[in-house]
């Protein structure tokens, strides 16, 4: 095509040209985002920057993106890297990798692989996320950028801030040296306010209720601060060694206040389908107060070698990603006797206390006091070497095949104390908060709160009130804890076959995994704080993963490409620790919740087809067809009934909560992919881009016990899509964004469809206009979640309300300079 001198190639349109060759020229299937234009919209963080690419959305907290799900299959599925090595996972209870703890200002560039090749990790079910952070040689001569933005949230009327900057540049003689050292620190506060069921849904005389409404009020102070210092070193065009570096930091202190009433199902009086009163409810008010401190270290150092027409590659990397909770604190006040009246109406539904009982703090009694902290930690050592040799065979073939080496180390240590109120003249009005008129725009009255420092103090100076609940101690301290040791041994072969239009790619991966885990195995009634690990498992199992990838290129503007190639997914840190914690093991029907070391991971036979046309690189059309076949998906489930021995102890006719393996699971879909230049329209309109794509995935699991029925894949949406509209031209660049996922399977109950809990769809809008200076100096307007989206889930059916959490609208303006 013939470039229209009216277009100014430069900023977010550069960017595009460069991730659409990216996907062009890859050997698989596969989605990318450059650095310029991460920024181009309001993104926190990568799992933010990354929602947009076709196929792709996340998973929020406090209505930020913190995981990322790729068509439909769960994030702790998907394998991310960072700079092409395994990324550490700080949470204790899985492999996914939180990804707001990474701001997007140090972003590189991010790929998205849905195909693997032999030289990927098989650990993929979900595909493959690779972050590259920024090298000095990805730019031409000395360069940097300065960052500062502000903002504000119309819920909580704050003032949320941002700066960064980021330097590199190529020194020495042949300007062989290279170096970048970036820099970034947020600070957001985030007042969240959440509707929720006290429990389930319960008929009652031909009505189906709540049991009860649950109000919070979330007061959250999010900081995040990053750094990277890059450096390179080539000293030639066959040697090219490096040193890369990144630490993030993410601090997250949250104020929870709490007001529920809690019915007691004789006291539920149905007046019509909708409406009706209670008696005889329970009033809670509760504060939780918390302190999360996560850090993630990153070192690895290696080099690409040359010699002759064959390439040597080196890498080792130590990762340390480090969750600390130094507090987790919650107290409790109750009242009893309560009434009033419900409307099921509206949505979220209203419960309304009679008269002013509930809202007087001198009413309530305190209930219990439940301090707790906790630490993850996971340390991560890796090395790999990849061998790339040229064969004798079709049109300039090769032969790659390489070794891989992980050793994790993962541990969770948690300690909690359990204090209930025994005897004393404690009320709430002795330790009252500031009390909160009302939340969810006036909708709904709250109340008065509890002030943390003030009971914390009473119950330092007045311990004799309260007495210990020694189980509750024991499981709060015991129950959680483990230490896991995995080591994973691999080792590949893959040939990239040219012979005219085609690339063949065959290859076999073989992974050895070796896992050893340790926690405790316990009896509530009998066990101390003071015990070592007792209950230790193992595992160990050898893999093949054979593949074939073939791209197919008939035309400059045509690509085909078909994949059949198979991936490993191995079972959760909490899951596979070998916890046993008994309870009531005199009575009927003993308690059981344990871990199931002997779980079997997950194997997924994937085929892939596609069809991408280019325009240039202007635009691309894309067309993709996949399917999974799933065995072994793991749940959580309860069985009644049985019999055996648990954690060295004969039990008969228990209640055993754990986890296990399904029979299988199928995901099938389609995804749909559109992004063009409109250059050829006459100016201005000249400087228009258009891009949205919409992905449908439909999944089924078998198997599950104490289930006849399929139910879908965990965290799979039957529909992903976002669309953007873009106009960049004479320095103005304006961006309009919206994303939306269907709704998804959060938990399964263990009998009852009508259980089965859902996280109900969700759509967001977000917006950024910029004016450009003398190609320097860039000042900017944005707005994330303009629309006000809020967070819901539902129990069974959509009407039936579990939770509902909104965030408001943040609007941000910002200066940048690149020099």
């Amino acid at each position: 095509m013939t470039q229209l001198d009216t277009v100014q190639v430069s900023g977010r349109r550069a960017a595009d040209r460069a991730a659409i060759d990216d996907k062009r020229f890859a050997d698989a299937q596969v989605d990318a985002i450059r650095s310029d234009d991460v920024g181009r919209l309001p993104d926190q963080n990568v799992a933010e920057a990354v929602r947009r690419l076709p196929g792709v959305t996340t998973q929020n907290d406090q209505g930020e993106g913190r995981y990322l799900t790729v068509r439909g299959v769960s994030p702790d599925l998907l394998n991310v890297s960072l700079n092409g090595q395994t990324a550490p996972a700080p949470e204790p209870d899985g492999r996914q990798v939180k990804l707001d703890d990474i701001p997007s200002a140090l972003i590189g560039a991010v790929t998205v692989s849905k195909t693997l090749t032999p030289d990927m990790d098989a650990n993929s079910i979900a595909g493959a996320v690779n972050i590259e952070t920024l090298s000095a040689f990805d730019r031409q001569g000395n360069f940097g950028n300065l960052r500062y933005v502000y903002g504000y949230n119309d819920l909580n009327n704050s003032n949320p801030y941002e700066y960064d900057g980021a330097f590199g540049g190529r020194f020495g003689a042949d300007d062989q040296f290279g170096a970048v050292v970036a820099l970034n620190h947020s600070d957001r506060r985030i007042g969240t306010q959440n509707v929720q069921n006290t429990g389930d849904w319960i008929e009652v005389d031909g009505q189906m209720v709540p049991e009860g409404l649950d109000l919070r009020q979330y007061n959250t102070h999010r900081r995040r601060s990053g750094a990277v210092a890059n450096f390179d070193w080539r000293p030639s065009d066959d040697a090219k060694m490096f040193l890369r570096l990144m630490y993030s930091k993410y601090q997250d202190s949250e104020t929870r206040d709490r007001f529920s009433v809690e019915f007691d199902e004789d006291g539920i009086a149905p007046a019509n389908a909708t409406t009706g009163s209670f008696s005889d409810a329970e009033g809670l008010r509760a504060l939780r107060t918390r302190q999360e401190d996560t850090s993630t270290l990153t070192a690895s150092t290696g080099g690409r070698f040359r010699f002759d027409e064959s390439e040597l590659n080196v890498e080792v990397t130590y990762s340390r990603a480090n969750k600390r909770d130094p507090h987790r604190d919650e107290w409790g006040f109750v009242q009893k006797d309560l009434t009033g009246t419900y409307d099921l109406s509206k949505d979220p539904y209203l419960v309304v206390p009679d008269g002013e009982d509930a809202f007087d703090a001198s009413l309530y009694e305190p209930d219990f006091y439940e301090p707790e902290s906790r630490r993850a930690v996971e340390d991560l050592y890796q090395a790999r070497v990849d061998y790339t040799m040229p064969l004798a065979i079709g049109d300039g073939s090769d032969l790659q095949f390489g070794a891989k080496y992980i050793d994790r180390r993962k541990s969770n240590d948690e300690n909690g104390q359990a204090w209930e109120y025994d005897d004393g003249d404690l009320l709430l009005s002795d330790v009252a908060g500031r009390p909160i008129r009302s939340i969810w725009n006036d909708r709904y009255r709250f109340g008065p709160t509890i002030n943390g420092p003030a009971a914390n103090a009473y119950f330092n100076a007045n311990t004799g009130e309260f007495e210990e609940d020694e189980e509750g101690t024991l499981s709060a301290t015991l129950a959680g804890d483990y230490r896991i040791t995995e080591k994973i041994a691999a080792a590949y072969i893959m040939g990239r076959l040219r012979f005219g239009d085609f690339l063949w790619i065959p290859g076999v991966r073989m992974e050895h995994t070796r896992g050893d885990y340790a926690a405790y195995a316990f009896d509530i009634d009998d066990a101390t704080l003071d015990m070592p690990f007792n209950s230790f498992g193992s595992r160990s199992y050898t893999d093949l993963f054979p593949g074939l990838n073939m791209r197919y290129s008939p035309s400059e503007n045509l690509v085909v490409r078909a994949a059949a190639t198979r991936a490993i997914g191995r079972p959760n840190y909490e899951s596979l620790a070998p916890f046993v914690q008994i309870e009531n093991a005199n009575d009927d029907e003993p308690e059981v919740t344990m871990g199931n070391p002997d779980l079997d991971p997950l194997y997924s036979n994937n085929f892939d087809l596609s069809v991408e046309y280019y325009v240039g690189n202007r635009g691309v059309l894309s067309a993709a067809v996949f399917y999974k076949d799933i065995s072994n998906p793991i749940f959580e489930v309860t069985r009644t009934g049985q019999d055996g021995t648990f954690g060295g102890r004969a039990l008969t006719n228990a209640e055993v909560g754990t986890w296990t393996n399904a029979d299988s699971a199928k995901l099938k879909g389609l995804e749909l992919n559109a992004q063009y230049e409109l250059s050829f329209l006459p100016a201005p309109f000249d400087g228009f881009s258009i891009g949205g794509n919409i992905t449908f995935s439909d999944s089924e699991a078998t198997g599950l016990p104490n289930r006849s029925d399929k139910v879908p894949l965990l965290n799979q949406s039957d529909r992903v899509a976002s669309a953007q509209i873009t106009y960049e031209k004479s320095g103005f660049s304006a961006r309009l964004a919206y994303t939306y996922r269907s709704e998804q399977l959060m938990e399964v109950n263990e009998e009852d469809p009508a259980g089965d809990i859902y996280l109900d769809r969700l759509d967001q809008w977000d917006a950024r206009l910029a004016y450009t200076f003398g190609g320097n100096l860039t000042v900017f307007f944005e707005g994330s979640n303009l629309n006000d989206a809020a967070m819901r889930t539902y129990m069974g059916y959509r009407n039936r309300l579990s939770e509902t959490e909104i965030y408001g609208k943040t609007v941000r303006v910002g200066l940048q300079y690149k020099f």
